[in-house]
């Protein structure tokens, strides 16, 4: 069975003193590609320097994630654009809103949020889009724009059974990670109201790890976990998972 890690953060600080481990812990896991989004102008020489590294399994990003929009908003708008000027990315992300800690920047994230939509739809590229306490502003955004359709993915997708026929209504795929396995979460049932072609797999690691390691660092070997408990929400096979999540990410991204 092969898996992509749609959406994990391999670059950062987390992993700087075991990455060979790490990156062949989720080799041994059949998760041959990971798609690496970016999160702002800091972070590019460490997601670029890690494709380098690994150029066939290793897929990145260019965008600027909501919660860092400040008030050098345009300027690291412009440095996203500048860079899909001069190297081709496999898609336009981070981005979306993110109004759960702090909406002091709200009007500046909306406006980066709908550049860079703006942006990927010029580039005809996918988007990897981050929803916090922000679902019905990124669906204002969507419409102010007048894009009935989009190409990507509703990273980390945690809300309700009609949110998530909403978005599916939209185009975007959901990406499912490590939430689906917690306990408390309602993710488990409010997805049986999609199906399993609607879904693709991630990690969004160092984040959100899976149980039975949540509170421990996540790697994205971890994908099987959640491949495991999606093929139990649908009563599939896990082969049948990767198969059909691997289709939606060749729709998606081309690869």
């Amino acid at each position: 069975m092969n898996f992509t890690d749609t959406h994990t953060h391999l670059y950062l600080k987390h992993f700087n003193k075991d990455l060979s481990q790490v990156m062949q812990r989720t080799f041994d896991a059949g998760v041959n590609r990971v798609l690496l989004p970016n999160i702002n102008s800091s972070t590019v020489s460490d997601l670029l320097s890690l494709e380098e590294r690994y150029p066939n399994q290793c897929f990145p990003m260019m965008g600027l994630h909501p919660c860092y929009v400040s008030k050098n908003v345009e300027e690291e708008v412009s440095l996203v654009k500048n860079w899909h000027n001069k190297k081709k990315f496999i898609a336009v992300g981070e981005i979306g809103l993110d109004f759960y800690h702090d909406t002091s920047f709200a009007e500046e994230q909306k406006w980066a949020f709908k550049e860079q939509l703006v942006l990927a739809k010029k580039l005809n590229l996918p988007v990897s889009i981050h929803c916090r306490e922000s679902f019905n502003e990124i669906i204002n955004c969507f419409d102010e724009l007048n894009f009935q359709k989009i190409k990507g993915v509703f990273h980390c997708f945690t809300g309700s059974a009609n949110e998530a026929k909403k978005i599916i209504e939209y185009g975007l795929k959901l990406g499912v990670g490590g939430v689906l396995t917690f306990k408390n979460s309602a993710l488990a049932k409010n997805i049986r109201a999609v199906k399993l072609g609607d879904l693709v797999l991630e990690t969004d690691s160092p984040y959100l790890t899976p149980e039975p390691f949540r509170g421990k660092r996540n790697e994205s070997s971890y994908i099987q976990l959640i491949a495991k408990k999606l093929a139990e929400i649908f009563n599939r096979s896990t082969g049948d998972v990767s198969r059909e999540t691997e289709k939606n990410v060749k729709l998606v991204f081309g690869i």
